[in-house]
């Protein structure tokens, strides 16, 4: 995460260095504080010394790759089963489906960046195996959204964001330019014009709860993917969205297991994103 405490602006600088001009009234001669403008100087110098370290180092820890990595149980619904350099992708509704597009890449080492989405859990995002020590949030950008979206892709291999306001062409070729230089790649948390693809859950059942009593424990999902403008053929996947182990996991049914049969599993209650 970036620190900005202590930090201070020039106008601030300025004003707490700049001497007092005379009234041109006469009377006592008010004391005068003796500003040390050269240790200001180096304290300013030291933090954007440090700041600049902390940018060099999120960029030296890029994956060096042309496909991004994303979780296993999605690999099936993105073209080349991984997140293309430069490519956007939009994801409607599930906070977790977009969570589980940063795991992968995250877990390989890469910086990711979530902008304007409060309901980003930090705790569901290390149970899914985002590594938070190279995870910046910025929740509330306000206005900014596109900026700060812009302004992280830089140092950012994926950028999680939701839109909060109209995103023009241009807006969308800038920003793919400067993540095709950067070797980054956008996930939209809602519409986003052109995407490479789109996903988004058209129908989820959740279990775990009995007559009246217990637990949801894992949700069985239908997830679809659809290309830029209908390019791509829809492809459907059946996802455990989440697992009673709350991970994110492709169905797979059980040998010898009846359709709906609990029978060696073992359910408990897990704390996820929606």
């Amino acid at each position: 995460m970036f620190e900005y405490e202590g930090m201070q602006t020039a106008a601030a600088l300025r004003s707490s260095g700049a001497p007092q001009e005379s009234t041109g009234r006469s009377g006592p001669a008010r004391p005068v504080r003796r500003v040390d403008h050269l240790g200001d100087a180096r304290a300013a110098l030291e933090r954007i010394t440090s700041l600049r370290s902390r940018v060099a180092e999120m960029e030296s820890t890029r994956v060096d790759t042309e496909g991004l990595p994303t979780a296993e149980a999605l690999a099936p619904l993105l073209p080349g089963g991984s997140i293309r350099v430069g490519g956007a992708y939009a994801v409607h509704e599930s906070v977790l489906l977009a969570m589980t597009m940063l795991q992968a890449a995250s877990a390989a080492g890469a910086w990711c960046a979530v902008v304007g989405v409060p309901s980003f859990g930090v705790e569901a995002a290390a149970a899914a195996g985002i590594d938070l020590e190279r995870l910046v949030l910025v929740p509330d950008p306000g206005d900014q959204w596109l900026t700060v979206t812009a302004a992280l892709a830089d140092v950012a291999q994926i950028v999680l964001t939701r839109p909060l306001g109209r995103v023009v062409p241009g807006d969308v070729s800038r920003l793919s330019a400067r993540l095709r230089q950067r070797g980054g790649a956008l996930v939209a948390l809602g519409s986003w014009p052109g995407a490479d693809v789109t996903l988004r859950v058209t129908r989820s059942e959740w279990s775990g709860i009995g007559d009246g009593h217990g637990f949801l424990t894992e949700r069985r999902a239908t997830v679809s993917a659809s290309g830029r403008a209908g390019a791509v053929r829809p492809v459907d996947a059946e996802l455990l969205l989440p697992a009673a182990d709350g991970t994110v996991r492709a169905v797979v049914p059980a040998a010898g297991v009846g359709a709906g049969s609990d029978t060696g599993r073992v359910l408990r209650p897990v704390a996820v994103a929606s």
